[in-house]
């Protein structure tokens, strides 16, 4: 289920490249554009959610495998033993740029303290 004119629901559907590093059960994972980190992935659904505040439209074995699909991202990355930082982001104050429900995974060096 995707909404028209969504960005990741465009690059979900093959009509945008995109450097993808996993595709499983209904979630991609794909390089960002814009890296904040050596390594510095988004995982999303498939399935068209705007963001996390409207995870509810997601059913409950969705949401445990989207994590589940974050760390194994994670993990093929190589960022188990030096680690990494997940974030979502939710409305204009957090800067979420596209509305469709995404996380980042950033790791492959010391983070900022700060965000």
């Amino acid at each position: 289920m995707s909404a028209a004119g969504c960005l990741f629901c465009r690059i979900a559907a093959g009509e945008i490249p995109a450097t993808i590093v996993a595709r499983e059960d209904g979630f991609l994972a794909f390089e960002d554009i814009a890296p904040k980190a050596p390594v510095h992935l988004l995982v999303i659904s498939e399935r068209h959610i705007p963001s996390i505040a409207a995870i509810v439209e997601m059913p409950e074995g969705e949401r445990a495998a989207m994590l589940a699909f974050i760390a194994s991202v994670a993990s093929a990355a190589g960022l188990d033993d030096s680690g990494y930082r997940v974030v979502t982001n939710h409305g204009p104050d957090s800067r979420q740029s596209v509305l469709h429900l995404h996380s980042h995974i950033m790791g492959g060096a010391t983070l900022s303290e700060t965000m």
